[in-house]
């Protein structure tokens, strides 16, 4: 299976625009959701929606192609990085620059709303706690990929 960038992008973008007035939103947060999408998708229909691969790493999940990604976002002014202070901590921020129209069908749709309602209001330290709990993440090695 071929990694969808284009569903890849789409699904960032709209959870960035999702999660524009929460303060504690960073990089952390993102990452997660991006990879609980793809968990609940494959959950439920079998296949996953971006075909992205997921590594367990010490800081929660990292998705294989996010930093490739983001960083064409910034190159070409569609996205914004910016490190704030966040209470003791530092957190990557990323905002929008342009306003996306992103497509989704009915059941891309359903699960992408879901993930995000359930999981935006966490900071970092919540999520990865949250992460903690998944069977799938706490069998997996540091630096392996995470199966669906």
């Amino acid at each position: 299976m071929q990694f969808n960038r284009e569903k890849y992008i789409d699904i960032i973008m709209y959870i960035l625009v999702k999660s524009y007035n929460k303060p504690h939103f960073g990089k952390t947060v993102l990452c997660t959701i991006l990879y609980f999408i793809d968990f609940n998708y494959y959950k439920r229909y079998g296949e996953s929606l971006t075909r992205e691969s997921y590594i367990k790493s010490k800081k929660g999940i990292k998705p294989k192609h996010f930093k490739e990604i983001s960083d064409e976002l910034i190159s070409k002014k569609q996205l914004f990085l910016r490190k704030e202070a966040y209470y003791h901590r530092t957190i990557h921020r990323y905002y929008l620059i342009i306003i996306p129209t992103v497509k989704f069908n009915k059941k891309e749709h359903e699960i992408i709303d879901l993930t995000i309602s359930k999981l935006v209001d966490n900071n970092a330290h919540s999520i990865t706690k949250y992460v903690k709990n998944n069977p799938l993440i706490t069998e997996t090695e540091f630096g392996e990929i995470i199966n669906k």
